[in-house]
């Protein structure tokens, strides 16, 4: 795994949307797989400048996101399918048909699962995968556990989860969902590159155990240490267990 730091979250920003940005311009039918949550937004606007300026274009790129709340309509202000559509759809020149999300709204798990496994599979895989790191070292919505989950599959939210989510429910953690579909660990560790972003204290163990711990189901993001390409941009309060 190769780390870059940063020195603050902005800085963060910038260098993670250089990769993605030599990612576009190096195979501008790419496949991005793309993540929410707060630490990507800022990486997101960065993009959003650079196209606004002239220098990317997504015109011919293909994105699949990590997961989806489960019983979410893709409208809801807090579905990932909008927070999508604002920090970076509705902004740049990519052809709607071409986003691909989990449907929150398809209750029937087995079949909601391998139609999303069914896109991943005819695009060819993934080329680079953004991916964020929760607290317990979650990485899409792969909480820890006993093993490693492979595909796409349907997940109940850990407590730590649903309260770090709460934010975005008006602080109130009833309103959050209690389960998410989410692409496995398989598909994740088959993208050509995979690229974590990470900033902030509250990442610090969790970047600390997915970077030197044992590779277990514990702290899913220790997988991503067995990955060929992966590269980590952290602040220097993300690395400062390091």
């Amino acid at each position: 795994m190769k780390i870059i730091r940063a020195k603050d979250y902005q800085d963060m920003s910038r260098k993670a949307a250089n990769i993605i940005s030599a990612q576009v311009i190096m195979k501008p039918d790419c496949v991005l797989g793309l993540a929410t949550g707060g630490t990507p937004v800022g990486t997101y606007a960065q993009l959003v400048d650079w196209y606004n300026k002239g220098d990317l274009d997504f015109s011919e790129v293909t994105t699949v996101n990590l997961d989806e709340y489960r019983g979410l309509p893709k409208e809801h202000p807090q579905s990932y399918w909008y927070f999508m559509n604002e920090n970076l759809f509705s902004k740049v020149n990519i052809d709607p048909a071409k986003t691909n999300l989990p449907d929150g709204t398809n209750l029937d798990t087995a079949a909601e699962c391998a139609r999303y496994n069914g896109i991943i599979h005819k695009l060819g895989g993934i080329d680079l995968q953004l991916l964020g790191i929760g607290p317990n070292g979650h990485i899409g919505f792969n909480e820890p556990g006993e093993a490693f989950e492979l595909e796409t599959h349907c997940i109940d939210l850990a407590p730590t989860t649903i309260e770090a989510n709460k934010r975005f429910f008006d602080g109130n953690e009833n309103l959050v969902p209690k389960q998410a579909y989410t692409m496995g660990i398989k598909t994740i560790m088959q993208a050509r590159k995979v690229l974590v972003v990470a900033n902030g204290k509250a990442k610090a163990q969790a970047v600390k155990d997915a970077v030197t711990g044992p590779v277990t189901p514990a702290c899913p993001g220790s997988i991503l240490q067995l990955h060929p390409d992966c590269i980590l941009v952290a602040d220097e309060e993300a690395l400062s267990l390091l």
